[in-house]
């Protein structure tokens, strides 16, 4: 069996506060924002799949960001603390000094609430990422399998990874129209699974395509990105029903949904 080197960085936590430079409703379900700032500067993120946190004004309106003590993120007494969710950096252009992320709009929570009304000007803090994986480039084959949520970190892997890779994407979306276009240099081949009404935490869209996959011959590493009892079910499913080394699959629940409790996982 090849032995496949994947490779991680870590970065020095630092926290900035960043500005709402544009917004564009990429999809009924995408918001994309650019956020600039003087404290964006030396900003870097080394993988498509890296996450950093960003943090939004509490219910005062005000924004409130920890400071970076011994024992971690710590916030001052007193204080409503801002509440913080993580994203992928979907794009940084360095001549620009300009953020790109893209945010699911689901109707609820504070993230998703601030994103759909942000307007230029408006400040938030960002803190991240705090490390990078790399997975090995020598792969025969790529699978990437995830929701919308996945979107950005799945774009960015394709916008990055070069020609002669082999990749396969598998995306569940809420509907057709939540279908972005994807390019890239590599060899990819894209398919949609449109929920249609059924509650994302529910759907087992993802599950049967993954059931359904070909396997073909020689190596492939499988990214998983998606609800997070749905995620450790396609992880479990590769490793005890396919055999597939543990090390040749990466599985990252993003959100987890109450309808999902009961599933096993």
């Amino acid at each position: 069996m090849t032995e496949h080197i994947h490779h991680t960085l870590r970065h020095a936590t630092k926290l900035r506060t960043i500005d709402v430079h544009s917004t564009k409703r990429m999809t009924p379900h995408m918001q994309r924002i650019v956020f600039t700032g003087t404290e964006l500067h030396g900003f870097f993120s080394a993988a498509p799949d890296d996450h950093v946190k960003l943090f939004f004004p509490n219910a005062d309106g005000e924004l409130v960001l920890p400071t970076l003590g011994p024992n971690g993120p710590e916030f001052a007494a007193g204080l409503s603390p801002s509440p913080a969710r993580d994203y992928t950096p979907r794009d940084y252009d360095r001549q620009r000094n300009a953020l790109t992320i893209d945010f699911v709009i689901h109707g609820d929570g504070p993230a998703s609430t601030w994103a759909e009304r942000a307007q230029p000007g408006q400040r938030i803090g960002l803190g991240g990422p705090r490390g990078s994986f790399m997975p090995a480039r020598d792969f025969d084959h790529y699978v990437l399998i995830g929701d919308e949520t996945a979107l950005p970190a799945i774009g960015r892997q394709l916008d990055e990874w070069p020609a002669g890779m082999n990749v396969y994407v598998i995306v569940e979306i809420a509907e057709k129209a939540d279908r972005l276009p994807l390019g890239s240099q590599a060899d990819f081949h894209v398919t949609w699974l449109e929920r249609d009404g059924t509650p994302a935490g529910q759907s087992t869209l993802l599950e049967q395509a993954l059931r359904q996959w070909p396997f073909p011959p020689g190596d492939t590493f499988y990214w998983i990105a998606a609800e997070s009892h749905r995620t450790r079910a396609m992880r479990k499913y590769l490793s005890d029903e396919r055999h597939i080394p543990s090390d040749w699959i990466r599985a990252k629940g993003y959100w987890k949904s109450a309808d999902a409790q009961d599933r096993d996982d």
